[in-house]
């Protein structure tokens, strides 16, 4: 429905003008009124209506003045003036501010029909074609983009292409939004709910959907720096039921300072999609840091790292010392083990599908050795297709490793060796061991065939302090020795005891050891210097 401004002096007149027409019918809804010039031009800057039927001789401002200064105000709506004048010096001062209909009280009916009847075609054909350019805008503008990450533009954006696009800033960042489930086509708005932002004009990040993907460019340090506090917050804290982020998965690439190396992030976010099978359970984001330094495709790199590459000799190294560690029920080495063969298969170049069929053959190796060596024990093996189709159907390398556990698990019963007195030594073992990665009771736990609650309160109640205390613990005796060695300083130390930030890791080490770890270092080592 289009809008309807009335101005002239006259009461009646007004009355009038508001039932002379079925205004509706023609789409049209009154929106306001003046009875003078000067109320009559705020109300229009301040309603911005579609159509304002405007009187010539009102008090404070005429008619023609009002229109004049509307439009020298930014207003670009239809008007028709009203005038009991013939006079057609007043037309002429009409027709300079673009008003294409001047009528002559009193109004005839049927000529006013016509003439609004008229401005609404027009106004509706305007719309029309706004509506087109705008489309054609934005779909120019998404292919811009698309070559932009993709690096196929036929040649580099200036820097007034930039300034006209919105594209100027002083760093940039690409991030990828995929729905758990299924591909959402809301994702980058509920990408700006995530960041608390309000993107007005598109100026904190940019969306296109190509290649089946949809892809956010953030631009400026306000954005990167958004996203930078959303992953630490949900790096610390577990996620609320119901919260959006667990149906979404985000990748985000390095960020880089010109939009000529935009398509190095879209890289790096791009190939860490094809990577979420290597996430942990309920991990929601993967970032450039964690990609194989053989898949960063850091330009000018020179470092020479040997590429991990999947062989039959590295499968027998694993099966054998499987085999070793569940004949002598080593629990810990077996968990040990697996952490390796986890962390190993996240580092190698190979496709998904190649490492299914790698860990088939440990697997299935594994069980060919030991119905051998135990022939009467009469292991509950599952089928060789049973093994092959649930490896090949999971969709993440946490549930392989679980499930190979959970066999080798099995084996150790069957063989001789039922009693799990020793588990929580085992626990701790790990924990011992493994203290600088990012250790999480619900992951661990189906590693010694418990699921996190009860290990959690078996853990509670023979130790006598939380898994995540333990935990905090452990990292924070190993940084007092660091420290004392001064070898690192702070925040090397944070990131080797397990603290990703260097800040969360000052809390928490004031919190145990009462003081901060440069306070720390000085009272023990009183002639060093401070980080």
């Amino acid at each position: 429905m289009e809008t309807l401004f009335i101005a002239d002096d006259e009461f009646a007149i007004r009355e009038g003008l508001k039932c002379i027409i079925d205004w509706e019918s023609l789409g049209f809804k009154l929106c306001g009124e003046a009875s003078n010039g000067e109320d009559a031009l705020t109300q229009i800057l301040a309603l911005n209506p579609s159509l304002v039927l405007l009187d010539v001789k009102m008090p404070k401002l005429h008619g023609t003045e009002v229109i004049r200064l509307a439009r020298e105000a930014g207003f670009h709506g239809k008007c028709i003036i009203l005038s009991g004048y013939s006079d057609f010096k007043y037309a002429q001062e009409a027709i300079k501010s673009g008003v294409r209909f001047y009528l002559t009280k009193p109004l005839d009916e049927d000529e006013l029909y016509q003439a609004v009847s008229e401005i609404r075609v027009l106004i509706q054909s305007e719309k029309e074609h706004s509506e087109h350019l705008t489309a054609l805008k934005n779909r120019a503008k998404s292919v811009i983009l698309y070559e932009l990450v993709t690096n196929t533009l036929s040649a580099p954006l200036t820097a007034e292409d930039a300034e006209n696009l919105r594209l100027t800033a002083d760093s940039y960042q690409i991030v990828i939004c995929e729905d758990f489930n299924k591909r959402s086509a809301t994702a980058p708005y509920t990408f700006a709910e995530l960041l608390k932002v309000t993107n007005k004009e598109n100026n904190i990040f940019e969306h296109i959907e190509a290649d089946n993907k949809d892809i956010v460019l953030l631009k400026g340090t306000h954005g990167l720096n958004k996203l930078a506090d959303f992953l630490e917050h949900f790096e610390h804290q577990p996620l609320q039921k119901g919260s959006p982020m667990g149906s979404m998965f985000i990748t985000y690439g390095r960020p880089v300072s010109s939009l000529q190396d935009i398509h190095l992030s879209y890289e790096d976010a791009s190939t860490l999609l094809g990577r979420r099978f290597f996430c942990a359970q309920e991990q929601h984001a993967l970032g450039y840091e964690a990609l194989p330094a053989e898949l960063s495709k850091n330009a000018g790199d020179s470092s020479q790292e040997k590429i991990l590459v999947l062989n039959e000799e590295l499968a027998s190294s694993f099966t054998n010392r499987f085999i070793d560690f569940i004949q002598s029920y080593n629990r810990k080495m077996v968990v040990a083990t697996l952490s390796e063969l986890e962390d190993t298969m996240s580092q190698v170049s190979d496709d998904i599908n190649t490492i299914k069929l790698f860990l088939t053959d440990i697997y299935l190796q594994i069980r060919e050795r030991m119905n051998r060596n135990y022939a009467s024990a009469e292991i509950p093996f599952a089928a060789n297709s049973t093994v092959i189709d649930f490896i090949n159907s999971q969709n993440y390398l946490y549930e392989i490793i679980r499930f190979l556990s959970e066999q080798f698990e099995m084996i150790m019963n069957a063989t001789g060796n039922p009693s799990r007195d020793t588990i929580l030594d085992d626990v701790l073992f790990y924990i011992d061991h493994n203290f600088k990665s990012n250790i999480k009771l619900e992951t661990i736990a189906p590693l010694f065939g418990y699921n996190s609650a009860y290990l959690g309160k078996i853990f509670n109640k023979t130790v006598g302090e939380s898994f995540n205390s333990y935990v905090d613990h452990r990292r924070i005796e190993h940084s007092k020795q660091l420290l004392l060695e001064n070898k690192l300083k702070v925040y090397e130390i944070a990131e080797q005891v397990g603290y990703k930030n260097v800040d969360y890791f000052h809390k928490k080490f004031k919190k145990y050891v009462g003081e901060s770890p440069a306070e720390f270092r000085k009272q023990m080592e009183p002639g060093q210097s401070d980080d």
